[in-house]
């Protein structure tokens, strides 16, 4: 990383992750940790709201949908709480329409899922409009297709034919993809 485009993490290191996804909320909580920051889990809209009413932190990655709401409500709350703290919108629903609206509400950035702890810190620390590098081992197109796949059949309740008929891909050969195994 390039000295001139991010800055440190300051005395302030305070994190929130706010995002429904247990697991991946707590991996990059660790690897954020590691990192010099200070980050608290929040797995819901209220939870995340709670905490930005509470104790505002200096950064934020707020999950777009979650459980129980849209995180853009945890983002105006953070904004309204924290004027300078830097927030990052974190989905895996990528979409312009949604980028507009995050950062029109105050989203320091927008990021789509999977993105792993290199591109939340190198985007909550980038300053200026700098934008951080290009990954240095990309996803493979093949890959990211899958993902897609897979978390649209996990949004269908695992249901194969509603999960096609969304893709608009004929059913057996979803099947077919989701018999094997995930691309590399």
């Amino acid at each position: 990383m390039n000295e001139n485009s991010f800055a440190a993490i300051g005395e302030d290191n305070s994190l929130v992750i706010c995002d429904d996804d247990e697991p991946f909320a707590r991996r990059l909580a660790r690897a954020m940790e590691k990192r010099g920051f200070a980050p608290e889990i929040a797995l819901s809209v209220a939870e995340g709201r709670s905490i930005a009413r509470e104790r505002p932190p200096a950064y934020a990655v707020v999950d777009l949908r979650l459980e129980d709401g849209n995180g853009l409500e945890v983002v105006e709350e953070l904004r309204a709480a924290r004027p300078d703290s830097r927030i990052i919108v974190l989905t895996g629903y990528g979409a312009i329409a949604t980028a507009v609206a995050a950062v029109k509400i105050g989203a320091t950035d927008y990021l789509s899922k999977p993105a792993d702890a290199d591109d939340v810190e190198a985007a909550l620390l980038s300053v200026g409009g700098q934008k951080p590098p290009p990954p240095e081992n990309p996803m493979s197109a093949d890959r990211v297709r899958w993902e897609h796949i897979q978390r649209v059949f996990e949004l269908c309740d695992r249901n194969v034919s509603e999960t096609a008929r969304r893709l608009n891909m004929h059913r057996r050969t979803l099947q077919r993809i989701l018999a094997k195994r995930s691309p590399k």
